[in-house]
Formats: C-alpha cells, structure tokens, sequence
C-alpha cells in the first residue's frame, strides 16, 4: 500500500520528465540564488554552521547563567547534563524552576565544542582537554613533571619541539585533524572498527613505542583500499554540540538543508536539537544522494524523518509554482496565502485517476483559495473525496476507464449514484477510501451527503463557467447528480434530564478530572463548554487572555472561527471566570517552569490558555479536539450513559435560553450562528413551546371596552409537558377564533354563539401573540381601503371604525415587547384557525373531552 508520505515524495521525484537530468541543476540554481538572498541568514551559508549558544531557535548551550556546558538536546528544559540531574532533585523536592535557575551555580566547560588543536604542534589534535596537549607531548610532561615538581606546564612549554602531523582526517565529511598514522580522526577510528574495519586498513598495536618513538615509519597493512576510501566517502560526521557539518554532501543537498533550517526559524516551530540535523546529514551522506527528495525516509532514524519531512515540505513550495502543482496533482495552500489550522501546505489529488477529473477538481479548490472568504479545510476534504469516489468507480465502469470525458453520459452518473446509495444502505465499504488504520471507509449517510453535494456543486460551477465545454464533457452526466444530498441520521438533541444531571454531578465531574493525568484542563473545557453553549474548538483554542471583568461582569473573549467572527465577548457566569482564572495561573506558571522567567506582554497576547506539550516549546499552539474527545469518550463510557458527545451542551443551553424566554435572534447571536435557521436547529424541540407561550399572551379584542389590555402578566418556564398541558388546558377554557380566541364559555363548551360569530365585535374575544401577523396584515388592509376612499369624510370614517382594533394591535405589540417576544411573534405565522386546530387535534385528546365541562369556574387567565 502506497502511504501518503511516500505519495507526497514522488511528487517531487517528477519521474516522467524527459528533461530528468538537469532538473537538480535547475533546483540548485534556484536555492542557491535564494541563499545569495539578502533576507537568508548569513550564519547559515558556510558548510560547517555554526551557532551561537543562546540562537532563538537553535540554542544548544545551559540556560543556567553562566553555564559553559551544552544542553541534553534531548530536554525541553535546555539544561546541561548536570543541571538537568540536579533540576529533577529540585522539582521532586517542590522547588519552581525560576527558584532553581536563580540558585544554580554555573560549571565550567567538562569538554571542547570539536576538536581542539595542540598548542606546541598546532597540526596535531589535543589530548588533553584540560592540558591542550598531542598524545605525545602529553606523555612527555606526564614522565618528566613528577621528577621536577618545582618547573610549571608554561616553563616546560618553552623548551618543546613541534611534531609533524598526521594530515587531516581521510572522512569526506570531516573537518578535524588525523589522530594517527591511519589518517582517522579519533572520532572515525571508533568510527570506523564499528563499522567492521571495511577494506582491512590498519595499523601495528603498539605503533608509538615501536615505530614513532623510534623515528621509524609506520606500517600500514590494507586488504581492499577501494573499500577502504568508499567508507571514507560515506562516512558519518561526529555530532558536535553547535555545529551543523554538511561538507561531503552533494551541493544540492546541502542547500535543501540551509533552507530548511532558514525556513525553520519563522513562527512557531517545534525544537530542532542541531543532533537531529546532523543524523539527517549523515543519513544523505551515507545514502550518496543528489536531493534530499532521494533519501528513503524508512531508512532514517526517527527524529531525522522528522526534519526531513519539514524541510521538503518548505521545498515543494520552492521547486513548483501554482502552475507547476496543477500539472503534477496537487495543490499547496501556501501559494494562496492559507494555511489550515493543523495542517500542512500540501494537499494531494493524486489519488483521482482521471486527468480531467483531477484538473476539475483542482480549479474549484484554486477559486476556494482566492476567494475572500476561503472556507475551513471541510469543504476541500468533501471535493476530494467525491472525486476520488467518483474517479475510482469511473475507473471500472466507464468506457476507458472514464479518462476520456467525451464519452461518459448520464447513465454512467445515474450508476454511480445507486452504486453509491447502495453501498450506504447495505453499510458497505467505499470504493477508493482508507482509514488511517488500513480498514476500509464505509459509505454512511453523511458521507453520502457530503460525496453527492460536493459533485453537484463541483459540476455546476464548471458548467456555469464554461469548463464543461473545454472538456467536451457532456452537460447531461454533470445535472445527473441528484440534489437530495441532505445529510441523513438523526439531528443532535439536547442531554435528556438524566444525562444531564449525571455529566453536572460533582462526583462525576471528578472522574472526568482523574481523566486528566497531566492536568491539562479537560474539566475547564467541559464545564465551560456546558455553561457557554461553546463551540469545543473555541473553548480549546481560547487565549490566555480570553477572561475580563467590565463593570463588574466577567466577560470570555473568544474566536468563532467558524463563521469568521473573531474576538467576540459573551457574559459568563462567575463559576466559570473562577474556573478560567485559575487555569490561567497554572498556565502561567507552566511557561515560568519551563523558561524560568515570566512571559512578556507580547509573549501573554499569543500564548495558549490550554496549551499542547507536544512541538510547542512557545506555548502557542492549544490542545487539540482529538485530546479531548478521547477522554470525553472514556469518561462518557464509565458512565453508562449511551453514544451522547460534547456537542450536545450546545442544543441544550439553546434550548434552555428559549425555554426562559429568549428570542431566536438574542440565541442566534449568542451561539454565534450565522442565520436563525440554523439556531432552530439547534432549538427545534422548543420552538412548538415558543407558540404556547405566544398564545398564553393575551390582550383584549377591538369590541371589549379597553382594546389591548393585557389579560397576562407574566410567563413561568416551562418543560414541554407542562407547555402541552396548558395548550390543553387553554382549549377547555377558550376556542380558536379567526385572529383569536373566545372566551364565553357557553360557546367554549360547545353551544350555538349568541351573537351569530361576531367576534370582532365582542367583547369576549381576545388576541394572542401568536395572531399578531394576522392583525398587522389587517391593518395594512384597512389602510388600504381608506386611501382608495372616494372622499376625505369616508376615509376619516374607516379610520375611526378600525381604530378600537388598532389600539388592540398597538397594545399586543406593546405586552409582547415587554416579554422579549416581539420578533418571535412576527416570525410565527398563523394565518388560518386550522393551524392551531392541527396542534390541538395532535394532544391526542377527543373532541368529545375537549368539549366538557371540567371545570366550569375557570375564567380568562389573569
């Protein structure tokens, strides 16, 4: 099986272009004169690289001041060996790290950086660190100074010869002197007897006391000198603390590595050890490739993939250019100027078999891109996937293989589409898809969705562009796709109360907390999530700095990234800003730990409230979802409690703020959705209860005494059944009447109407909040009819006529203002009485109950 790395390789590889052999001439060209760049760091143009100890983004030196030891590499506290020993002892003791940097004595340098020359020889590699002497000097003065104790190394220095040396090092790759008659530096004849001596190079055991030290030359014995000097040429390079060595590497080479570690240092990156660059330099050096594009990753140690894989991604976006990835199917987000949260540049269309399918898809992305509000990557994965479905079922149905879109017709769509609705009906595996585990993807309903929606939309842009024609493809294959693509399965609810009580119940909240081993913040989120009504990926990726206080309200700011609504502020209940504030103090106090300082002001705007420990040696970067959704499962899981997700704390405070008498706009803008449409759904159960509590706000009608005074006073919240049983209850006591409800209970109750239905008239007839479109269309009628009067006298006289039932009007509109159910009302539009009967009907009451009198007392609702 073909892995997306080995895929995203290939890419650069091109190996069907006939011009193959002058294309890493033209790359180098093209990296060199970046380098020339006046933007390139100039430390990095040299082969053997060589860093400051404190570099921003390859330091390799202690951070205790003072310090002259290299770090572990290996830490993300940047201590040396001994330092980071002593560091463990003070945290398990409880002491903070800022404690512990400002009571750390610095120590001296236990070793050179590289190799260090003898100062007598000068052509000779040093001993003795500590004496700075060749082998031979340092055993002249070892068995002359005990018999003069009285004469100091700096006396003794005076008087001493120099010694021929040995040449430098026969390792292609190494700058260093040799250490002996075989010509290795000390480093590569290790080097060299692990890797099995190849070609037998050697030299006498005891060549010092039986040859030099005599003046004789040296013997050297070697079986197969070729072999000998093709090590030599393969050779590793010794991993030396600030140094990054690229001599021996194939000029091409050694430029994809300094432009990778130039783009390495903008933004936040993961902590590249310099240990983990050289093991790269070495892995090309052995392999004797010409690109790093050649280099077989599988064959790297693991933290050298690691460099490897980000560096050709900053290559792709050098080697093509827009044009250049259209003809080698794919795409690279960076050329726009997008970049996917948690995602790489690169995205490949490889998988698509059909050129003309591929280029299609690739057009519509590319507009995406340049749109002014490019999507998140959602919609770009569902491109993707429906071409790559489509292409693969093309590829064994088709004529061709469907590469030739002249022949293709509707019929081969039509199949298609009942392949595919097949495979979801029957829960069948796709036809083109993986998991990332190896199993097949199955077609469900929402992939489904997704596949049909994505195709409809993706031809009929073409179509409406004219691409269609360019391709000859014909117009009835792209209108075969059916428009039903609705997502099937069930919309998510709100918790039912059980649910709901168990995931607020303390003890189970401190389960969820047990969850968190590394005490990252899983319980803040979930009890932010629940009490906000948040996205979980904006709760995830707030800021440090997401929690005020104005006038005495706590206010969380946070970014609704999803609609593209950034740093907007909700009011958040006082449990939860205490929640937050503390997680900002632990967060805080992580950074301290780590860095041993506090962060700067400019360092507090851009860091994590819940930060990832892992590539995030800034503090940037939050959690991700999968982080908490894991856990979320597993403690959702204990509980017994059925499939429910996170999600659902959204629909249940949408529904608990309409259930306390919030309008769709105020949720709508409190959820952060982009129309009322989708905050219905979210609030769907209790949009039926929304009517209820309208038709409970009664004014009096156009022929009571007073018209429009408000007969109820207030609204208690209500569950639904409660809000069931008043409908109920408020068909006993009245009946539905054109605009409005009766209330004189002989009718009420069934008997003949005494005033032959004059309800307009009556003064037992009432307006609810549910009818107010009904009146407002009413009178803009009358208004009409009086502008069309033939004479001011009849128009003052419809005025005077309608005017008892404008007050009514003005005064439902006035008792509806008051309970913040003006714009529900005028959204809810109940034209016929009929609409109201249905709801009646739907209680599953008879009409024979509904007409007794059971309770002959109750009057209109005070």
């Amino acid at each position: 099986m073909t892995t997306t790395s080995t895929v995203r390789l290939n890419l650069l590889r091109n190996p069907g272009d006939p011009q193959r052999d002058r294309l890493p001439g033209d790359r180098l060209e093209l990296l060199t004169a970046l380098i020339a760049a006046p933007s390139f760091d100039p430390l990095l143009r040299p082969h053997l690289v060589r860093f400051p100890p404190d570099h921003p983004t390859y330091r390799w030196m202690c951070v205790v001041a003072g310090c002259e030891r290299p770090n572990e590499q290996t830490s993300n506290f940047n201590h040396c060996w001994e330092h980071g020993r002593l560091w463990r002892q003070a945290r398990a003791a409880g002491t903070g790290r800022a404690e512990f940097l400002l009571t750390a004595q610095p120590l001296t340098a236990a070793g050179y950086v590289g190799q260090v020359p003898c100062r007598i020889c000068l052509v000779r590699p040093a001993r003795s660190n500590g004496h700075r002497l060749c082998h031979r000097h340092y055993n002249r003065w070892r068995h002359w100074s005990p018999k003069h104790p009285e004469v100091t190394l700096e006396q003794w220095l005076v008087d001493q010869a120099a010694f021929d040396g040995y040449g430098d090092c026969q390792a292609a790759a190494c700058p260093d002197l040799a250490w002996s008659p075989l010509r290795l530096c000390r480093w590569h004849e290790g080097a060299y007897g692990r890797a099995g001596r190849p070609g037998g190079m050697a030299i006498p055991a005891r060549w010092f006391r039986y040859f030099e030290s005599c003046g004789r030359p040296v013997p050297i014995s070697c079986v197969d000198r070729a072999a000998f000097r093709e090590w030599c040429r393969r050779a590793p390079v010794e991993p030396v603390p600030g140094q990054a060595n690229l001599l021996g590497l194939h000029p091409l080479v050694a430029a994809e590595i300094r432009w990778g570690l130039f783009r390495h240092q903008d933004g936040a990156r993961s902590t590249w050890p310099l240990a983990w660059v050289q093991a790269l330099a070495n892995a090309c050096l052995q392999a004797q490739v010409t690109t790093l594009v050649d280099l077989e990753l599988a064959d790297c140690v693991p933290y050298a993939r690691t460099v490897a894989r980000e560096i050709l991604d900053e290559l792709r976006l050098v080697y093509f250019t827009v044009e250049d990835t259209r003809e080698a199917g794919f795409i690279e987000t960076d050329h726009f100027g997008v970049r996917f949260r948690r995602n790489t540049s690169h995205f490949s269309l490889t998988a698509i078999p059909q050129r003309w399918l591929r280029d299609l898809c690739w057009d519509a992305m590319a507009a995406l891109l340049r749109s002014p509000k490019c999507p998140q990557r959602g919609p770009f994965d569902r491109m993707r996937r429906a071409c790559v479905e489509l292409g693969a079922f093309l590829a064994g149905d088709a004529p061709e293989g469907g590469h030739d879109p002249t022949l293709l017709r509707a019929g081969h769509m039509d199949r298609f589409v009942a392949d595919y609705r097949r495979r979801e009906r029957d829960r069948l595996p796709s036809p083109a898809l993986i998991r990332s585990d190896g199993t097949p993807a199955l077609v469900t309903a929402g992939t489904r969705a997704d596949v049909l929606d994505a195709l409809r939309r993706l031809l009929t842009n073409a179509w409406n562009q004219g691409r269609l024609e360019q391709i000859r493809l014909d117009r009835e294959f792209a209108v075969a796709v059916p428009a039903t693509g609705a997502r099937g399965g069930r919309v998510r609810r709100p918790f039912p109360d059980h649910v709901a009580k168990a995931v607020a119940d303390p003890a189970n909240l401190d389960r969820l907390d047990a969850l968190d081993t590394d005490d990252r913040g899983l319980r803040d989120v979930w009890e932010t999530l629940v009490a906000t009504g948040r996205r979980c990926g904006e709760v995830i990726g707030l800021k440090l700095e997401c929690v005020e206080v104005h006038h005495g309200l706590p206010l969380l700011w946070h970014d609704q990234t999803k609609i593209g609504h950034y740093d907007e502020a909700i009011r958040i209940p006082q449990s939860v800003h205490a929640r937050l504030e503390e997680r900002r103090r632990k967060t805080l106090a992580a950074f301290v730990q780590r860095h041993g300082r506090h962060p700067s002001v400019d360092e507090r705007a851009g860091l994590a409230l819940f930060p990832t420990p892992i590539r995030n040696p800034f503090g940037t970067k939050p959690l991700d979802y999968s982080w908490f959704y894991r856990a979320f499962r597993i403690w959702m899981d204990g509980l017994h409690l059925g499939g429910f997700v996170a999600h659902q704390a959204r629909h249940t405070l949408a529904t608990a703020l309409l259930r306390h008498g919030a309008g769709l706009s105020h949720i709508r803008r409190y959820l952060g959705h982009v129309s009322e449409r989708m905050t219905e759904r979210y609030a769907k159960i209790a949009l039926s209860e929304i009517e209820d509590v309208l038709q409970h706000v009664w004014v009096t009608g156009p022929g009571s005494p007073i018209p429009g005074q408000a007969l109820s006073t207030g609204i208690e919240p209500m569950d639904r059944a409660r809000a069931e049983a008043l409908a109920v209850d408020l068909a006993r006591r009245s009946t539905p009447a054109e605009g409005g409800f009766c209330t004189f209970q002989p009718v009420v109750q069934g008997h003949r109407c005494p005033w032959n239905l004059d309800c307009h008239n009556c003064d037992k007839f009432v307006l609810s909040g549910a009818d107010l479109l009904y009146w407002r269309r009413k009178r803009e009628q009358w208004r009409a009819i009086a502008e069309r009067a033939p004479d001011d006298a009849t128009a003052d006289y419809l005025h005077q006529v309608f005017a008892p039932t404008g007050r009514a009007i003005d005064g439902l509109e006035k008792a509806l203002a008051a309970l913040g159910l003006l714009d529900d009302a005028l959204s809810l539009d109940m034209r016929r009485p009929q609409d109201f009967f249905n709801r009646v009907w739907s209680t599953s009451f008879p009409a024979a109950d509904l007409a007794t009198d059971h309770d002959n007392s109750q009057k209109v609702p005070e």
